[in-house]
């Protein structure tokens, strides 16, 4: 799911001969990103006729400008960092392309950028383990709501293809940038849930990642504009992935086995979907949510209505967001009119920006607390 106009940039340059990539014969090879031991970060790119060059991205602080050697060859050295994941993008003479000599790639419908991996002293909760994995299963289908053909990740916990068990369910939703597939690829969603259960630190669950934007899927290299209705995302999720699942998979259609989630924009739409049918969801995350154009008294005008019967079909209201996020302010907000209509909820004020090293803390944070038993009132 490659962002067709970020590699068209990367390829233009190329061509222009701004950038060289790596040529069979050259002797030493460019290593970038180069990880060291005490986890400084060393970026390298090969541009003898460039005139400026800069990184920016989760990796650096804003835009930080790159040295260039005799040979054309430019660098910098970042860090030391704390263990976690990192983007980066290049910005070579005004034009952004992810690193040519890193594999390594995150994409999404605002672009594609690079990324390296600072390992800690031992594994993280985000790395591979020798323990039972799941499956990540991906399914196309026809949106009737949208009229489109788009896919869905289905995550299913170790040991459900060989069982008979039914299984509570997590619609997990992605960011404005990221697509269907950014979970598993870039927060490891499959990961963390295989390593919680493993630890019996959470239920085995299925997990279900559809797309958010109303567009077709960009699996099939679409350019289509999204539809400005984004109220059809609920009908498709509601109406087509939804009842998908619950015919493919053994997943529980209880409002109690069923929870909701999401960052960002996906944070949003988890809340205004959540929270306008309890009767469907009984387990709601925000991640860092994107609440700017929502009227919260508008929105959830039913759920504030009457707390009490709200409170009653709420297993969970979870609500996180970075203090170092712009949408911070917005969240506690939100947060404090929940107190004041006495909605309950927990809101969790971290430290961290709008980023994805948050965000997969969160999601191995919120994960546990989920279809466990309610305690007594």
């Amino acid at each position: 799911m490659f962002n067709r106009s970020c590699l068209i940039l990367a390829a233009a340059a190329l061509l222009s001969g701004a950038v060289q990539a790596q040529r069979p014969g050259d002797v030493a090879p460019i290593v970038s990103p180069e990880v060291h031991a005490d986890r400084r970060v060393t970026l390298r790119l090969l541009a003898p006729k460039a005139a400026e060059v800069s990184v920016a991205g989760e990796l650096t602080q804003g835009r930080q400008a790159m040295t260039k050697d005799e040979k054309g060859l430019w660098s910098i050295t970042v860090g030391p960092l704390d263990p976690e994941i990192y983007t980066y993008t290049f910005t070579i003479d005004g034009v952004t392309v992810p690193d040519p000599n890193n594999p390594y790639l995150k994409t999404g419908v605002r672009g594609t950028s690079s990324q390296v991996e600072v390992p800690g002293d031992r594994p993280l909760y985000y790395d591979p383990r020798p323990v039972p994995r799941g499956v990540v299963h991906v399914h196309w289908y026809e949106s009737k709501s949208l009229g489109a053909l788009r896919s869905v990740y289905v995550y299913t916990p170790p040991g459900y293809e060989s069982g008979k068990s039914r299984y509570p369910v997590l619609y997990l939703l992605h960011g404005a940038g990221d697509t269907e597939s950014g979970w598993v690829t870039v927060g490891r969603a499959n990961v963390i849930l295989d390593n919680l259960i493993a630890e019996g630190k959470a239920r085995p669950m299925v997990v279900v990642m559809p797309f958010g934007h109303t567009q077709p899927s960009v699996g099939l290299g679409s350019t289509a504009p999204a539809n400005p209705d984004r109220s059809l995302f609920t009908k498709d999720l509601l109406e087509d992935v939804m009842p998908l699942v619950e015919r493919l998979y053994r997943v529980s259609n209880q409002p109690d086995q069923r929870a909701i989630a999401g960052l960002s924009m996906g944070g949003g739409q988890a809340l205004n979907i959540g929270l306008t049918r309890l009767d469907a969801f009984g387990w709601i995350g925000a991640f860092s949510s994107a609440l700017m154009r929502m009227e919260p008294e508008k929105t959830f005008a039913d759920l504030l209505a009457d707390p009490a019967a709200s409170n009653k079909k709420l297993h969970l209201l979870w609500i996180a967001c970075g203090k170092q996020d712009n949408l911070f302010e917005a969240n506690q907000r939100f947060s404090e009119l929940l107190n004041k209509r006495e909605i309950k909820h927990t809101f969790l004020a971290t430290e961290g920006a709008h980023q994805w090293r948050v965000w997969r803390r969160y999601l191995n944070e919120f994960a546990p607390l989920l279809f466990a038993a309610r305690p007594a009132p």
